[in-house]
């Protein structure tokens, strides 16, 4: 049990550290060979602070534990919107000035609802897992069209504004992406042993680890970005992340995960923890969009946000304790 733990510990600090260095190194080779900014921040930057979430719920399924897969993919939306956007919200309120981040509010509630609507029968098939990945395979293609096309975006200029910043020579860029993505791999398996053996320690499901522990673990680069782009005023990269994860997580992670093996989900994944995750898609929706005002999330809108969490939390907590799942 204590292994188990140390494991997690150590494998979480390593998946992090790592996914910095994949998203450092993938994004300045993209720069290098003149990829475009808008791009660089939607695709590149997306799939790099998603990739923790991607390698752990596939490892999790290849070793058949559906509950862990489930968990962290359905658990690090939750944790991005009510945790990452509410704490970043405090630090500095996020104004919505991107017409392409605008854009992704209700597709990411449509998508929301394409999965809710796949787990009525409590199982994500290979069927299903092939769907996701198709849609998400459009609309990769409809971003890239997107950027291509787009002259002046302010995704496109904050994350110009970033890399010029942060500029690496190609031979360093290309070797913190190759160790970023050694890292990862190996962290992810580190992580994803000691999550198993802690449930079991601890007479818990894997699902409940991958909702809470190993969730929160693998959302820890987006919250470090999204608070450092608050800091910054970088209102649309903060929000990009966390719209761009979910996306991710949702369609690839969920399509991947699905496609390696197929898994059950319990009604209580349906019940508890997708309604919480559609509820809170729905109220960024809301508060983010603006409708007839700019769009912005306020340090109320952020608290409340916060608060949700602590509450969602709470909940997964005491059904250890009462023996609900």
């Amino acid at each position: 049990m204590t292994l188990a733990l140390i494991a997690v510990v150590s494998g979480l600090a390593l998946l992090v550290w790592s996914a910095d260095l994949f998203v450092e190194g993938s994004a300045s080779t993209a720069r290098h060979f003149r990829m475009p900014p808008l791009l660089i921040g939607m695709v590149i930057v997306g799939f790099g602070t998603s990739a923790p979430e991607m390698l752990v719920s596939a490892l999790a399924a290849s070793q058949g534990n559906g509950g862990i897969a489930l968990g962290n993919a359905y658990g690090s939306n939750i944790t991005n919107i009510a945790m990452i956007l509410g704490v970043t919200a405090l630090i500095s309120p996020i104004a919505v000035h991107s017409q392409v981040l605008r854009r992704e509010l209700p597709i990411l509630t449509a998508v929301t609802a394409l999965a809710a609507w796949q787990l009525r029968d409590g199982e994500i098939t290979r069927l299903d897992a092939t769907v996701l990945l198709a849609v998400f395979g459009g609309l990769l293609a409809w971003s890239i069209w997107q950027g291509l096309r787009r002259k002046q975006d302010a995704l496109a200029d904050q994350m110009e504004q970033e890399l010029d910043a942060r500029a690496i020579s190609m031979r360093r860029a290309l070797s913190r992406l190759v160790l970023g993505l050694v890292l990862l791999l190996v962290s992810s398996r580190i992580l994803v042993w000691g999550a198993v053996e802690t449930a079991r320690g601890l007479g818990v499901s894997d699902l409940i680890i991958g909702l809470t522990i190993v969730a929160v673990g693998t959302s820890l680069p987006e919250l470090a970005s999204s608070i450092i782009a608050a800091r910054k005023g970088e209102h649309d990269i903060a929000l990009g992340n966390v719209l761009g994860s979910n996306l991710f997580n949702t369609l690839a992670v969920m399509g991947i995960a699905g496609s390696i093996h197929p898994m059950a989900a319990g009604p209580e994944v349906f019940n508890r923890d997708m309604l919480v995750m559609a509820a809170l898609t729905l109220s960024l929706f809301v508060i983010g969009y603006g409708f007839q005002r700019p769009g912005r999330i306020n340090r109320i809108e952020g608290a409340l946000l916060l608060l949700g969490y602590v509450c969602y939390t709470t909940y997964l907590i005491s059904t250890v304790f009462t023996g609900q799942v």
